[in-house]
């Protein structure tokens, strides 16, 4: 009977959230605050995540793979936090997982996938990245070649990594002036985005049940709204819902006849969601976090099976409502708090060293886990002896 009960609690406790080897980049640069928060998000859950990001703002440049020539900063980073004459990639003082490098959203991705995960993590691969949260918009067309949040999914995608990019309405703002309570009492703009991308990212992990967090060539992009915590709560809970960036053209240029030169223009198209029946309607944006899959899949013609791709609806979580469901839950659960204080205050910001030769070591977390199952199965076995 006791055998019975221990192998039984053994087995609850090794059925714990499955750790993933995540990595969160971001256009916005390193020291944002959706950053921070967003690998404080999911470090918390349990798995062992790196950030490598832009040490300033990288945002619109697409696929571009720009690679810094110069070992050093020539200027100083987004909010001073790196100051000019710092390498040119480096680390946290506080922390051995969270780097920036002097390059382009694409070449943050290369480098974490090229050099720090096989020299200073000693890990193969990430199982998932994601992008963001960045400030801004990843509707419409042009996507790969205009953002350089999402050009970093592609590169994971076509490395072979499912990746995943969020956007928010609310700007880019430095971790170190995070606030614990808003003016309204509430959590900071950035935790709150945080935390939805955290429930979406583990929704989707969890669906997966052990395998791939999406299908080969399959990434999924994400809208979150304006957060409006620092003055109120009319939006702060947003219901994730299932959409498709429409195919118009969401980008024209004009030509400026005082200039001379021609200026890119962005035109709102707005989004489409799929219907069960598959019939398309309008979504208003407002307080909804608009939630689209994709896939890259440039052999696509010359393979059979291209016309019997996955199923869009059997990879999405139920945390994402599909068209005419009600009643539309928030993504961070029904009855979620968002009182402030309920963050730790951020560490003071100070100059990143240069880059060391350490390996990266295993997450606390991921230890704990470790040592407890160990001593929960040391048991089991004792008990099972008895």
């Amino acid at each position: 009977m006791y055998t019975a009960t221990f192998v039984a609690a053994a087995a609850a406790l090794l059925s714990h959230v499955e750790a993933l080897n995540i990595l969160i980049t971001n256009a916005d640069g390193f020291g944002t605050a959706s950053v921070r928060e967003l690998y404080r998000q999911m470090t918390s859950i349990g798995h062992n995540c790196y950030v490598v990001a832009s040490v300033a703002a990288q945002t619109g440049a697409g696929l571009h793979a720009e690679f810094t020539t110069n070992p050093r900063l020539d200027a100083d980073g987004d909010w001073g936090l790196v100051k000019a004459g710092a390498p040119s990639l480096g680390t946290d003082p506080t922390d051995n997982h969270i780097w920036y490098y002097n390059g382009t959203a694409t070449a943050q991705v290369l480098v974490a996938l090229d050099y720090i995960y096989p020299t200073i993590s000693r890990l193969e691969a990430p199982d998932l990245v994601i992008s963001g949260p960045n400030s801004g918009s990843n509707s419409g067309a042009f996507l790969e070649t205009l953002s350089g949040a999402m050009a970093a999914t592609y590169v994971a995608i076509e490395r072979g990594i499912p990746a995943m990019a969020f956007w928010t309405g609310n700007e880019a703002t430095v971790y170190s002036s995070l606030n614990t309570s808003t003016k309204a009492g509430l959590q900071d703009p950035a935790t709150i985005n945080a935390r939805l991308a955290s429930n979406l990212v583990q929704a989707f992990i969890s669906k997966a049940n052990g395998d791939r967090v999406l299908p080969e060539g399959y990434g999924v992009t994400v809208d979150l709204p304006y957060i409006t915590s620092e003055t109120s709560d009319e939006c702060t809970n947003p219901p994730f819902v299932l959409t498709r960036a429409t195919q118009d053209v969401g980008v024209k240029v004009a030509y400026n006849h005082k200039s001379g030169v021609f200026n890119r223009m962005h035109t709102d198209t707005g989004y489409k969601q799929f219907e069960a029946t598959n019939t398309v309607s309008t979504v208003a944006p407002k307080c909804l976090s608009a939630v689209t899959v994709f896939s890259l899949d440039y052999d696509a013609s010359h393979r059979r099976q291209c016309f019997n791709l996955a199923d869009v609806t059997a990879i999405i979580p139920v945390l994402v409502h599909s068209n005419g469901t009600t009643p539309l839950t928030g993504g961070l659960g029904a009855n979620a708090s968002i009182a402030g204080n309920s963050s730790s205050q951020p560490p003071t910001p100070v100059e990143a060293p240069p880059p060391s030769g350490q390996t990266a070591v295993t997450s606390i977390a991921t230890l704990a886990q470790g040592s407890v199952n160990l001593l929960v199965l040391g048991f089991v076995v004792g008990m099972t002896l008895l």
